[in-house]
C-alpha cells in the first residue's frame, strides 16, 4: 500500500471529516506497529489531515431572541424565574453550567454586573442589562417563596433547592415551543446569539472574548 497515494485520493474525492477519521484510525494502526517493532518508522507521520470548513455556530435571530424571553408567563412565580434565566443567559452570555452555580451573593445588580465563576473555577465580571437586571430583581422579590432556608443559590427548583441543569434545558426548549420557534433552542444557542448580536451591533471582537 502506497500510504501517500492512498491518502491523497482520499482527501480529494471523500468529505475532510470522514478522510481525518480514517487516517486517525491508520495513525494508531502504525503506532502499534512500531510499538511492537514490527516496522522501522511510522509512513503516517508527513501525512498531514484534510483541511475542513470552521463550522459557524448556530444563532438565533434578534426578533427570536425578543419572542422567546417574552415566552413566560410573569403572573406565576415560576414565570417570573424563568423570564430571569433567560433574560441573563442572553444578556450576560452565561453557560449552563454558570447560570447553576450562581449565588444571590454575586448580584451587582446596582452596578449592573455580575461575578460568574467559569471554567476552571475562574471568576470574571460581566455585565448585566436593563431588561435582565429588572428581571432577575421580580424573581428576587418572591424568591424566598420557593427557596428553601439556607439555599444560596439564585434559581431553585420546585423542590426549594438549587435548579439543575437538565432542569434547565428542558425549561429552555418548553419556552421555545410556546414562542413557536421553528427550531431546536438549547441553553448554549444564547450565548452563541449573544456574541453574534453584540458583534452585528458594532463591538470589537475582543471585547465581546473577553
Amino acid at each position: 500500500l502506497n500510504i501517500n497515494a492512498y491518502f491523497s485520493e482520499k482527501h480529494s474525492s471523500t468529505k475532510a471529516t470522514s478522510a481525518n477519521r480514517r487516517l486517525t484510525v491508520f495513525k494508531r494502526y502504525y503506532r502499534w506497529l512500531l510499538r511492537e517493532r514490527k516496522i522501522n518508522a511510522d509512513p503516517t507521520l508527513k501525512i498531514q489531515a484534510a483541511k475542513q470548513a470552521l463550522r459557524i455556530p448556530k444563532t438565533m435571530t434578534e426578533m427570536q431572541v425578543e419572542a422567546l424571553l417574552a415566552a413566560p408567563n410573569t403572573d406565576t412565580p415560576l414565570g417570573l424565574r424563568d423570564r430571569a434565566m433567560l433574560e441573563l443567559m442572553y444578556a450576560s452570555g452565561l453557560r449552563v453550567s454558570e447560570l447553576v452555580t450562581l449565588k444571590t451573593v454575586n448580584l451587582g445588580l446596582d452596578e449592573g454586573a455580575l461575578r460568574v465563576t467559569g471554567k476552571g473555577d475562574k471568576t470574571r465580571i460581566v455585565p448585566v442589562g436593563r431588561f435582565a437586571r429588572e428581571a432577575v430583581m421580580a424573581w428576587l422579590a418572591i424568591r424566598a417563596e420557593s427557596a428553601d432556608a439556607g439555599e444560596q443559590a439564585l434559581f431553585v427548583s420546585n423542590r426549594g433547592t438549587r435548579i439543575s441543569p437538565r432542569t434547565i434545558q428542558n425549561r429552555v426548549r418548553y419556552w421555545a415551543q410556546r414562542a413557536g420557534l421553528p427550531r431546536r433552542v438549547y441553553p448554549h444557542l444564547f450565548r452563541h446569539s449573544f456574541a453574534t448580536h453584540l458583534l452585528q451591533s458594532g463591538y470589537d471582537i475582543r471585547t465581546v472574548q473577553e
